[in-house]
């Protein structure tokens, strides 16, 4: 839901494939990027983004020893809408 409302906030929800098939192969504009996935790896680089935004005083997401987000189901990510922007593995 939420990236389907960001989409549609940065005007580019449009240019994304009719056919539910293409979406699971990335037929659509952007990319986003979570810690921990093949793009961005390393969960440990979730600190940067914790002393950047706050997230602790702001929403009260805290960061584990193990740099996972509290609570559960909590996620953080990158969204990168330019149109070659695709998915890639470090």
């Amino acid at each position: 839901m939420a990236h389907k409302q960001a989409r549609e906030f940065l005007g580019i929800a449009g240019e994304d494939s009719p056919l539910v098939a293409d979406l699971f192969h990335q037929k659509y504009r952007g990319s986003r990027y979570s810690f921990g996935y093949p793009a961005c790896p390393n969960l440990e680089d979730q600190a940067k983004i914790f002393r950047l935004l706050k997230p602790e005083e702001n929403i009260g997401v805290r960061l584990t020893e193990g740099f996972h987000l509290e609570p559960e189901q909590s996620t953080n990510c990158v969204v990168v809408h330019h149109p070659q922007a695709k998915y890639f593995v470090v």
